[in-house]
């Protein structure tokens, strides 16, 4: 009898991932690269005279899972700024979806714009979710950022978004330094819930800063609600920017009796005035990942410590179509 006809055409396993990188953070896709047993995938990328962003892939991508390495934030050595950053994954992603890749993911560990997430006045936009709209639209699959500024950015997502976390890194450093009398500080009440899981992870107490923000980047700490006399006290953020909340909170805790200071964040930006505040602060330590390279001129207080084996461990589930909360014990979700 003859053989009936199949319903699907099954074709040979041959899946292939392909990691490249933009000008906004190529030291850290340098690192996860090695850790995944990879070379980057060769790509042309300038920028005209005129300001505009260009880019090529120099290898097929066709029928392959492309992860787009791409914090969009500034970076001194490339000589990019944050929207440029923005501009050159936009285009990254659609060059790849025009080279008939089979999915993009952007690998986005810092998502600019993530404090534009509300209106705070009327007539203000919500970059943030106008930056999701923006990616979507370019044609990316899926988004793996970290530590965003506040849950609710992944909403505005349609695509998958797969939130990663520095908090196990951060708590384990400082676990390492075996620091007594430690009392984990919030910035302000946005950040409380953040701040009792991470004091709970390294048996900490927790005390909470008053804070009020008159003007953007503008901080004024007011008292501290807690006890932190005659102790270690860690303030513990997503972000440092320009560090002027930072500085203030680090003289509201030592004036409230703190024995000494350290700070840790997922994000140092470092923009602005932020070496000359971090100079005036008295801290110990501030710990920061490398979701952003550090710009020049850091202090010598300054340690960076290294998301890439976290993002390479949730590239290669998304790859092989496993989970990616498992990588963090499905304690990824901080909010």
């Amino acid at each position: 009898m003859p053989q009936p006809t199949p319903s699907e055409l099954r074709a040979d396993s041959g899946k292939r991932l392909m990691l490249v990188s933009g000008r906004a953070n190529p030291g850290l896709a340098a690192k996860m690269a090695s850790k995944l047993g990879v070379s980057l995938s060769e790509m042309t990328l300038r920028t005209f005279s005129n300001g505009e962003v260009y880019c090529r892939f120099e290898e097929s991508v066709r029928g392959a899972d492309v992860f787009i390495v791409q914090p969009t934030c500034g970076n001194t050595d490339t000589g990019l700024s944050a929207n440029d950053a923005l501009m050159e994954l936009m285009v990254m992603v659609d060059a790849a979806v025009g080279g008939s890749a089979h999915r993009v993911i952007a690998v986005t560990p810092w998502y600019g714009y993530s404090r534009q997430d509300k209106k705070s006045a009327p007539r203000e936009p919500i970059s943030a979710r106008l930056v999701a709209r923006m990616l979507e639209a370019a044609g990316i699959d899926r988004i793996v950022t970290m530590d965003l500024h506040s849950g609710q950015i992944q909403g505005f997502f349609q695509k998958p978004c797969d939130h990663m976390t520095a908090m196990f890194m951060l708590t384990q450093y400082f676990s390492d330094l075996g620091l007594e009398d430690l009392v984990v500080v919030a910035p302000d009440a946005g950040r409380v819930k953040l701040n009792k899981r991470f004091a709970s992870k390294i048996g900490a107490d927790l005390a909470i800063l008053n804070k009020d923000r008159p003007a953007q980047q503008v901080a004024e700490i007011s008292y501290v609600i807690g006890d932190v006399a005659g102790k270690t006290a860690l303030l513990v953020d997503d972000i440092i920017d320009t560090a002027g909340t930072l500085k203030a909170a680090a003289r509201a805790v030592y004036d409230a009796g703190a024995r000494q200071v350290y700070a840790a964040a997922t994000h140092g930006v470092f923009s602005g005035n932020a070496w000359e505040n971090l100079a005036g602060a008295g801290l110990e330590q501030i710990v920061v990942t490398d979701t952003i390279p550090l710009p020049p001129g850091a202090p010598d207080n300054v340690r960076v410590l290294s998301c890439a084996d976290l993002l390479t461990s949730s590239i290669r589930q998304i790859f092989t179509d496993g989970s990616v909360s498992d990588v963090f014990g499905g304690e990824n979700q901080l909010f």
